[in-house]
């Protein structure tokens, strides 16, 4: 069976797999076989992190693929976040990017979305500051 997804981590390192948290002791090389719902420690956003409305997003977005047993609840947080930003967003491209991490993340292809999210980061974060939804992280 060739594998799907290779990688490596270094001791120590943790990796989140289907709600799982994994840690190795040692250098290690991973192969998953089939398809997985997987995020590696250094895409994971701790919520003291999640200090902009897009940071907050890639949070709740994230939340959803380390914990999925929490998604119906994690959901309406994103949903809520997720339509504030689109109402505040005056970029287009910014708003098209929104609308397909929306698509994505309906579609459950949260891995996809995180990615789209990130590419937001900078152009965002350079020019805006945050709107009044920064409640929506602890509600998550």
């Amino acid at each position: 069976m060739k594998a799907k997804m290779r990688f490596s981590l270094k001791a120590g390192e943790r990796i989140f797999i289907n709600g799982a948290v994994l840690t190795v002791s040692q250098k290690v090389t991973l192969s998953l076989l089939n398809e997985a719902r997987f995020l590696l420690e250094s895409h994971v956003l701790q919520v003291t992190e999640a200090t902009t409305p897009m940071r907050q997003l890639y949070f709740v977005v994230q939340s959803l693929l380390i914990n999925p047993q929490e998604a119906g609840k994690v959901m309406g947080a994103f949903r809520k976040l997720h339509d504030a930003l689109l109402q505040v967003t005056t970029d287009e491209a910014v708003k098209d990017t929104l609308g397909k991490v929306g698509d994505l993340v309906e579609a459950d292809r949260t891995f996809e979305a995180l990615k789209a999210i990130r590419t937001l980061f900078e152009p965002i974060e350079a020019h805006q500051s945050a709107p009044a939804e920064s409640a929506v992280v602890q509600a998550a």
